[in-house]
């Protein structure tokens, strides 16, 4: 049974791949840039901004390889998209709560050789414009000893459900960029709060730089010099 699961699981995740470019192509334009900077090999966490319920399924599109992304609970805990996002390789994490399990989940992942796609604001933002980061990806990444790729998506924010979709296909009015930069690492050591909340700044900052200025919001010119972090219970990482 579990062989059966998990060939459904990458049939599911392969069409995903062909279907949604196509699609978003169909429904205007859809430019995805440095993909090649994607490690092809080892653990590695991917860092994406998120402004559309798509975004997920998209940067695992444009990805090279595999992704695991890490999803809110609520999403398993729905009929049909639970069995969804189970088929998509995803983990599950209760939100704003410093959740452990998924710390570990993602950890172990990573020192398996697998790619870890996290969202660092733990939400969508309302307009597409970068929202204070949570430290969960770096805490991620420093337990699993893993390089960082940062990712911009920019263009999905008009996507809120089925209808957009149709109404975008109608007008072909979707101007969608995916781009990744140079994978990075943070320092070793113990993820204490204060080194999480500086790794977290960084990493949003190194998305932020992959963005047109006007969707940097908190990570913008007015911040430089600031740390900007949305803070919860670092210092509860697991060994």
């Amino acid at each position: 049974m579990r062989r059966l699961w998990l060939l459904w699981g990458r049939l599911f995740y392969g069409f995903s791949r062909i279907a949604l470019p196509l699609a978003l192509r169909l429904a205007g334009s859809l430019k995805i840039e440095h993909a090649d900077r994607v490690p092809l090999d080892g653990g590695v966490v991917i860092v994406a901004n998120h402004a559309a319920l798509v975004d997920p399924i998209l940067v695992c599109a444009a990805a090279p390889r595999r992704l695991r992304p890490i999803a809110k609970r609520e999403l398993f805990e729905t009929p049909l998209i639970g069995w969804t996002v189970w088929l998509y390789g995803a983990f599950p994490v209760r939100r704003h709560s410093g959740d452990l399990g998924a710390l570990r989940a993602g950890r172990n992942h990573l020192r398996a050789g697998r790619a870890v796609l996290v969202h660092p604001e733990g939400t969508r933002s309302p307009d597409g414009r970068l929202t204070p980061g949570l430290p969960g990806s770096a805490v991620m990444a420093l337990l699993g000893g893993a390089p960082i790729v940062p990712c911009a998506v920019t263009g999905t924010s008009p996507i809120k459900g089925p209808r957009s979709i149709l109404r975008a296909l109608m007008t072909r009015s979707l101007s969608i960029r995916v781009v990744f930069g140079e994978p990075f690492d943070l320092d070793e050591g113990r993820p204490t709060a204060e080194r999480a909340e500086v790794a977290t700044d960084l990493i949003m900052r190194r998305i932020a730089e992959l963005m047109p200025e006007e969707y940097r919001g908190a990570y913008g010119p007015d911040s430089e010099g600031q740390l900007v972090v949305a803070r919860h219970r670092a210092d509860d990482a697991p060994e």
